[in-house]
């Protein structure tokens, strides 16, 4: 007998959607859990459903409230917000798996009394002979079910010797089948699984009773999920089953593995979200770039906001390949969106990079700073360089910047621009006055005219005079952003050199 589960479709007629990321707060975000909660995110938005935030905690002896922070600051970070949670609440809470040991408690009690699940007394030493001497035999090691139909005395005498019962459901009877809606048609041997164990001796569930138990509580409809999550759904489909409640939908996507395939890790690059966040990523940039780690736009777009990627998202355009980390694509991606994001957003994910490159973070001409070198930047760790010849630092003068400032010429031809822009003075130019595009186009040209000067000879050197280097954004810009005094004491202290 065959048992088929999960039928194929985007959504359920008259039952809103709802799906969960429940991360174990044991370590950091991994980019690969981030795309996971994207790819549940995505779904509800796309269907008008619901985002529920659950926290695994029950391995208690590696989960930290410090990690449970941190994973919530980096969702927050990406933009992906929920609907319940354990900061927000909800109908169906709590959303901590410690917080719901009586419910475990009490959907094992019932499945006990319905005889569905049994106490289980063999110790872990008799269960390991068991296990190599199935293994010696060739045979696939299950437990042997010789608790499953104790009477009741002997039960009792059992306890008498002091042993504290597990309780096991009991195993499949039945093949299953399910329909993934990522990886299409999916079989289940029920050779694969004896009866398991669902509270431990003492009390606490184990990962997949209390994973079903939450999902039928929270009236999850779909199960989006990493592809190592696969060996899970035999035993979760039949501890719905035995709990009378319809599975949800399962999708599983592949994983996000490094360029050569294997594992990823820091030494590929950014490994988790926090790693994004310290190497100048934007989150729009790292969002967009998840997105494309497995799932495609129906038009081949690749620089999307979070609202145009639930607009078109749809479980039928995720690939069930898996999806390799490309650090210079998602440079490339980042950089989009810093061309692109908005100024004010840009700069409140810019300033802890300024402040931290030791740059005035407080100068009023930051936003006209970042507007004129962002065109640049892939990454927001790069910025400061970027930043640095218009500030009143100290800053780097290239090797070819360097070389134009050395011709004979250019002395000469400094001195004459800032002059035509400062009145001929020792200092030249009025403290804090403007100067604007326009006029420092019209300034150089008429430099250029008087002494015969144009093209690479005339740009390069004041460029060089101004940045220390030989490229960059329009002069004119440069100019105006500087200002008309620093333009003025820059050409003049090139030119006295």
């Amino acid at each position: 007998m065959t048992a088929v589960v999960g039928v194929a479709k985007e959504d359920r007629v008259g039952d809103r959607v709802r799906v969960r990321f429940a991360p174990s707060p044991t370590g950091q975000l991994h980019l690969g859990n981030a795309r996971t909660a994207l790819f549940n995110w995505l779904f509800a938005r796309h269907a008008g459903g619901d985002f529920v935030l659950r926290i695994e905690d029950t391995d208690t002896a590696r989960s930290t409230a410090e990690s449970e922070v941190a994973i919530l600051d980096d969702l927050r970070w990406l933009g992906l917000d929920w609907d319940e949670g354990p900061d927000v609440g909800g109908e169906f809470g709590p959303y901590r798996q410690s917080e719901r040991a009586e419910l475990y408690q009490r959907e094992g009690a019932r499945l006990l009394r319905e005889g569905r699940a049994y106490p289980c007394y063999c110790s872990d030493e008799e269960l390991d002979e068991r296990r190599e001497a199935a293994r010696a035999r060739g045979v696939e090691p299950h437990y042997d079910g010789r608790c499953r139909n104790l009477t009741d005395d002997e039960r009792k005498a059992r306890e008498a010797e002091g042993r504290s019962p597990v309780l096991r459901v009991r195993g499949p009877e039945h093949d299953v089948e399910i329909e993934d809606l990522v990886r299409g048609h999916v079989s289940f041997d029920r050779g694969m699984l004896g009866d398991f164990i669902i509270l431990r001796s003492d009390g606490r569930p184990t990962y997949n009773f209390a994973v079903v138990v939450d999902d039928v509580l929270m009236k999850i409809t779909h199960v989006i999920r990493a592809e190592d999550h696969l060996s899970n759904t035999l035993r979760q489909i039949l501890l719905y089953e035995a709990l009378g409640a319809q599975p949800p939908e399962f999708a599983h996507v592949s994983m996000v593995i490094a360029s050569d395939g294997s594992k990823l890790s820091k030494r590929h690059g950014a490994a988790s979200v926090g790693d994004t966040r310290r190497d100048g990523y934007l989150p729009a940039g790292v969002v967009n770039y998840l997105a494309m780690l497995g799932w495609s736009h129906p038009e081949a777009k690749e620089i999307l906001s979070r609202e145009e990627m639930a607009e078109a998202f749809e479980l039928k355009r995720v690939s069930s390949h898996p999806a390799a980390f490309d650090e210079q694509k998602l440079m490339w991606v980042n950089g989009h969106h810093i061309r692109e994001d908005d100024i004010g957003a840009l700069l409140s994910n810019a300033r802890p990079f300024v402040e931290a490159a030791g740059l005035d973070a407080d100068d009023p001409r930051l936003e006209s700073m970042v507007e004129l070198v962002r065109e640049g930047v892939e990454r927001l760790v790069d910025l400061p360089t970027e930043l640095r010849p218009l500030y009143d630092v100290e800053y780097d003068v290239e090797a070819e910047a360097a070389d134009w400032l050395a011709t004979p010429e250019t002395a000469g031809l400094l001195t004459a621009l800032a002059d035509s822009l400062g009145g001929g003075g020792p200092e030249g130019g009025a403290s804090g006055a403007a100067l604007d595009e326009a006029s420092f186009k019209a300034a150089i040209k008429a430099v250029g005219k008087e002494r015969a000067v144009k093209g690479k000879e005339l740009f390069m050197p004041v460029r060089a005079a101004l940045t220390g280097r030989t490229h960059g954004p329009a002069l004119g810009k440069i100019a105006e952003v500087l200002g008309l005094e620093r333009v003025v004491a820059r050409l003049r202290s090139a030119g006295a050199k």
